[in-house]
């Protein structure tokens, strides 16, 4: 029998020394939910809480892995080290990233001070890979000094990077209806930065004044969104863009809401523990026979799908109905 890549101690030991092998095998058995996993992370996490980690959101095509490829090579002029993590929609067929790290990042990915990972959703309705906590601990743990953290997409259910990243930033681009919806979305709600990326294009003043109407209108004054333009294929705003991003992050730092936001895991706490108790649920009812003539039942109309959940729930929680 081959021997495994990693003893429990080497994989710590690997992780908290920056391996690349070891964070990627680390990384693996963190998505694919192995028992040895949490054994890993809890172990690391007294580590953690040292690295700058950015959420980074958009409508689909506004140049958001451009974007991240741009501030990428910015911040390594700077002498940082970097994780990327790039949440991807899940293929059907194999659960996992459709779209390649090695594709949109290539320039980076031979340099030994970038770590980037592709992960699938799976099916996780908030944007975020129900691993993507324990994978920013991990590069955390490795000792990166800035982790980015792109989701799959705008919408409400975005506020989940809330939970996760110090800061969000937004990126949009002139003449997408998709950046208007984001709009109208109430996207305006969660980040600490706005890019317009592709700045060049036509449309740029109509999105500037669109997102300041809509800053007009937000309740709290004080929490409002820099702006800055950026045209990520020639480098333009990068630089100023990642002196905002800094900047707001010190900000916080010296007002105490840094380590607040740090400390404020719960969103992502009860969301993975929800995921875990639907996979659990899910593999009862598959399992035992009685559960998935009770689902039948609802589907046929002969008990009403409130009476099935109360009985689910006590047969799977072992609660009184």
């Amino acid at each position: 029998m081959a021997r495994h890549p990693f003893t429990h101690t080497e994989l710590v030991a690997g992780v908290r020394a920056g391996d690349h092998r070891a964070l990627a095998r680390a990384i693996t058995l963190v998505e694919n939910r192995d028992p040895g996993a949490s054994a890993v992370v809890s172990e690391l996490y007294p580590q953690t809480g040292t690295a700058f980690s950015v959420g980074i959101t958009g409508p689909p095509g506004v140049g958001k892995s451009s974007l991240i490829a741009a501030l990428v090579r910015h911040v390594r002029s700077l002498g940082l080290t970097v994780g990327v993590i790039s949440v991807d929609p899940s293929s059907p067929f194999t659960q996992g990233a459709l779209l390649g790290d090695r594709i949109r990042l290539v320039d980076h990915f031979l340099d030994p001070g970038v770590f980037i990972r592709s992960m699938g959703t799976r099916g996780h309705l908030g944007g975020l890979a129900e691993a993507t906590l324990q994978t920013l601990l991990l590069l955390d743990a490795a000792g990166r000094d800035v982790i980015f953290l792109e989701t799959v997409g705008t919408g409400q259910s975005e506020v989940e990077v809330m939970g996760i990243a110090d800061e969000v930033l937004l990126v949009l681009m002139p003449g997408s209806g998709d950046s208007v919806q984001a709009l109208k979305a109430g996207i305006m709600e969660i980040p600490d930065v706005i890019a317009i990326n592709k700045m060049d294009q036509p449309g740029t003043k109509a999105l500037l004044n669109d997102i300041r109407t809509v800053m007009a209108l937000s309740p709290d004054a004080e929490r409002q969104p820099a702006l800055v333009l950026t045209e990520a294929i020639r480098g333009e705003g990068v630089d100023a863009l990642w002196e905002t991003l800094a900047g707001r992050r010190d900000a916080l730092a010296v007002a105490g809401e840094l380590e607040e936001r740090r400390r404020n895991l719960f969103t992502e706490v009860v969301s993975a523990a929800a995921a875990r108790a639907r996979t659990r649920i899910e593999e009862q009812i598959a399992a035992d026979p009685s559960l998935g003539a009770l689902v039948r039942d609802v589907q046929e109309r002969r008990v009403d799908p409130l009476s099935a959940v109360d009985a689910i729930v006590a047969a799977v929680l072992q609660e009184p109905a």
